[in-house]
């Protein structure tokens, strides 16, 4: 398949068919990470920041009362004494 090499100011852009975007999985992303490779641009999905969706999946969790200490609390008998 050949597409057209537009004029966008002073750069140069292409319009992607929504079908190939679907392929790959970028059809819902609205950025996309661009590499030049053995002379072919390559598009990807971006990746991910570290952690990203953590506090999401946590509160989930949490909700569902799945955040219980396994053991309950326990310390050493010796640490009544001790003053924190």
């Amino acid at each position: 398949m050949e597409i057209a090499i537009r004029n966008i100011g002073n750069s140069k852009g292409v319009v992607l068919p929504k079908p190939f975007l679907a392929q790959v999985g970028l059809d819902g992303q609205a950025t996309a990470s661009i590499d030049v490779e053995n002379g072919a641009i390559v598009l990807r999905k971006p990746a991910k920041a570290v952690r990203a969706g953590w506090a999401e999946a946590a509160a989930a969790v949490s909700a569902k009362g799945g955040d219980a200490l396994l053991m309950g609390e326990f310390g050493n008998a010796e640490d009544t004494e001790m003053a924190w």
